[in-house]
């Protein structure tokens, strides 16, 4: 599927002039997809495992706000600011998979409340742009290796390291085991808990990584880059279209990767077009609801 979108807006951006397949272009189509590929990555994590993170916009935007706050512009507190928002999104996610486990909470509920909590915290206490990173920061943001943006290659980290735990290590079969049939799991000796609560704190880090990205971005945080963005519902979206069950225990990482890619392609054709952005928003439904209907049919057939 992302090799048809690929081919067709190549296409169509041709028959209008546009300069779909130059280096440019692909650098900011890959650029485009380094944010939301970070939050779907940790939400596929989630979902493979039977359960939901609605937190991630607002861990997004506490990520951003702690990284700026503690940096303070200065290049010697790069590392601190990097580590503190980390850490804040580790303790979300902790949060999150305690109150799924411990409580018993559906996790739609439980992530909302804690989104909702964040929500709170932060309009709270900022009310505009906070802190600021120091201009060397803002390489990770802007600079290129060998003609690849820093963040991308950040992206590839994240996503092969994704990979391995979740295909080769007892932690990823258990992940498949917890979200295919919890019961049978436990009964296998599989500790269903610890791998809910694990999922969730990875899931959690992927989504502050991001707000560490786009923090160094906007060269400050903003109590709002992580709603607007839409990264709870465009996460999952990113996942369904990648063909993870929401039931958990079948889906592929790389899957939600190539959505991730599809809906950045489906950006950069509508950019050049210039076309309405509430009808960029119906193709992308459309795309979504498609390529769910074709995973239904396809499941049915076998």
């Amino acid at each position: 599927m992302l090799a048809l979108v690929f081919v067709v807006a190549w296409v169509a951006a041709g028959t209008r002039g546009g300069d779909f397949g130059t280096a440019d272009n692909l650098r900011n189509i890959a650029l485009r997809s380094v944010a939301l590929g970070l939050v779907a990555v940790g939400q596929t994590v989630v979902v493979l495992a039977g359960s939901l993170d609605l937190s991630v916009a607002y861990v997004v935007s506490l990520s951003a706000m702690a990284c700026s706050v503690v940096m303070a512009g200065q290049t010697g507190l790069i590392v601190p600011g990097v580590l503190t928002a980390l850490l804040l999104g580790v303790a979300v996610g902790l949060a999150n998979g305690l109150v799924i486990t411990r409580l018993k909470v559906n996790p739609f509920i439980a992530t909302l409340g804690v989104s909702l909590v964040l929500r709170g915290l932060l309009n709270a206490t900022f009310d505009n742009f906070a802190g600021a990173v120091p201009e060397e920061f803002q390489a990770l943001g802007y600079d290129l290796v060998a003609g690849i943006p820093v963040s991308v290659v950040m992206l590839v980290a994240v996503v092969a390291v994704a990979w391995f735990l979740l295909h080769r290590t007892p932690f990823g079969h258990h992940l498949y085991a917890v979200g295919g049939d919890p019961e049978s799991a436990r009964m296998s000796g599989i500790r269903s808990g610890r791998v809910l609560v694990s999922a969730h704190v990875l899931c959690a880090l992927c989504t502050a990584a991001s707000g560490v990205f786009l923090a160094s971005r906007l060269g400050a945080g903003a109590p709002w880059v992580g709603p607007d963005g839409g990264y709870d519902l465009e996460s999952i979206a990113a996942v369904v279209l990648g063909g993870t069950a929401l039931t958990g225990g079948r889906g592929r990482l790389l899957g939600t990767v190539a959505a991730v890619l599809i809906l950045a392609v489906v950006d950069s054709v509508f950019n050049q077009f210039q076309a309405d952005p509430f009808l960029r928003t119906l193709v992308r439904g459309l795309i979504i609801v498609g390529a769910v209907a074709l995973y239904a049919y396809r499941g049915g057939r076998r």
